[in-house]
């Protein structure tokens, strides 16, 4: 009787056991429920966002900004769309006003204008539509535009300009379609093989023509060089010739003396008198 008695009072206990956990699931149920209920009137716009908001499908003027919003379920419906800064890669073929192939790749940074999302998503669509539908076609399209109006040398020496002209023309394109250009960089613009060697050689052939010149310049002033010291020197002995005296040769003569007599002496009528032979007869 006894074990009996347990038995039946386990059995009671997992009975009530089961039933609270029935109950605790049925409230968790229902608490969840009615958050799903209350969470499906509001709308969360997270930063960098923007909130387009519709009402049966219908694009409506009101733009939701970050934070929480209300909204009445099933009549309105929010879709988000990022107001941030996005870069988009682009590669692209043009050729120059000479009828070169040019190679360009692009680095575009862009962003939907805020206060247009609305527009933007009603025109044309979601994020990945934009890029395909409307940013890509443009950037090539204005490249092609751009690049044809140089040559492919002056794409090189005017990069600058070049790149100014491409900026202005995609800033001008895509604001109708409600989108910023924050800045865009030609990443790489090459050429074809064949130009490029025909570029490097006309490089090697002006280094050399230019070192020639500078060899055949310096041979020029080299030689009105000596020309000129030559002219001098002769100067300085014409001057030195019309300046010469009788006196200032004495006067010279007398200071470069030592004090010593010479042997033989001359007068103006060609008599030699040798002075050593008076010495040596003393």
């Amino acid at each position: 009787m006894p074990l009996e008695s347990n038995s039946n009072t386990s059995t009671v206990k997992s009975k009530n056991q089961a039933s609270q956990d029935i109950y605790i699931f049925i409230r968790l149920t229902l608490f969840f429920l009615i958050l799903a209920l209350i969470s499906s009137f509001f709308v969360i716009v997270n930063a960098g966002e923007r909130g387009v908001l519709m009402q049966f499908g219908k694009v409506q003027e009101i733009i939701l900004e970050e934070g929480i919003h209300p909204i009445i379920p099933l009549i309105n419906t929010v879709q988000k769309l990022s107001v941030r800064v996005q870069k988009q890669e682009i590669s692209a073929e043009a050729s120059s006003k000479d009828l070169q192939d040019v190679f360009a790749d692009v680095a575009l940074n862009w962003h939907i204008i805020p206060e247009e999302a609305n527009a933007i998503f009603q025109q044309i669509g979601t994020e990945s539509e934009i890029i395909d539908r409307i940013i890509n076609p443009a950037v090539e399209e204005v490249l092609k535009a751009v690049i044809a109006k140089y040559t492919a040398e002056e794409i090189i020496t005017k990069r600058g300009e070049v790149k100014a002209a491409v900026d202005i023309a995609l800033k001008t394109r895509l604001i109708n379609y409600h989108i910023a250009v924050d800045d865009i960089s030609l990443v790489h613009v090459h050429f074809s093989a064949q130009f490029s060697a025909a570029v490097e050689a006309k490089q090697i052939a002006e280094q050399e023509a230019k070192r020639a010149e500078f060899v055949a310049q310096k041979a020029v002033k080299e030689a009105e060089a000596k020309v000129n010291l030559a002219r001098g020197e002769a100067e300085a002995q014409r001057l030195l010739r019309e300046n010469l005296t009788s006196e200032i040769l004495q006067k010279e003569a007398i200071e470069k003396w030592n004090g010593t007599l010479p042997l033989i002496v001359g007068d103006s009528h060609g008599t030699l008198l040798d002075l050593s032979k008076l010495r040596n007869e003393k």
